[in-house]
């Protein structure tokens, strides 16, 4: 059975507590604010840092899937990959796609995030609704 598909996630949300370890994860800013602020090839680690509400945010990745690849330091990028814990660091993304998106119209495809996000709260809200129903 294949993993279910991995869900966008915005950096402030990972340290939630509201994610568990392994699971699949999108991760992107919002608003042009998501940055590669550093990468060490020899730890195959690099830190995204991303400002919301008057905080800033890193989130670590865990590079060594996607690696070699090209660090752009001040790029907007977007990381697809799995949850998980890591001492010191707290949570970590072990990255599986590691993509620049530097001219993507960002503000566009975090609106689409919440559309998607509000489409799938009302889809689970109708199935509830109707499990539900059945009952009485």
């Amino acid at each position: 059975m294949l993993p279910a598909a991995a869900v966008f996630h915005f950096p402030w949300e990972l340290n939630s507590g509201a994610l568990q370890e392994g699971e699949s994860v999108r991760v992107f800013g919002s608003e042009l604010s998501t940055k590669l602020a550093c990468y060490q090839p020899e730890e195959s680690r690099a830190t995204l840092s991303a400002h919301h509400a008057s905080a800033e945010h890193n989130v670590m990745v865990h590079t060594l899937f996607v690696e070699p690849f090209n660090p752009i330091i001040g790029a907007q990028y977007i990381v697809l990959g799995e949850i998980e814990k890591a001492e010191g660091v707290g949570v970590m993304v072990r990255a599986r796609v590691l993509n620049c998106v530097d001219g993507v119209n960002t503000a566009l495809l975090q609106k689409a995030i919440n559309v998607q996000r509000s489409f799938f709260r009302e889809r689970n809200c109708k199935r509830g609704d109707a499990t539900g129903s059945g009952s009485s």
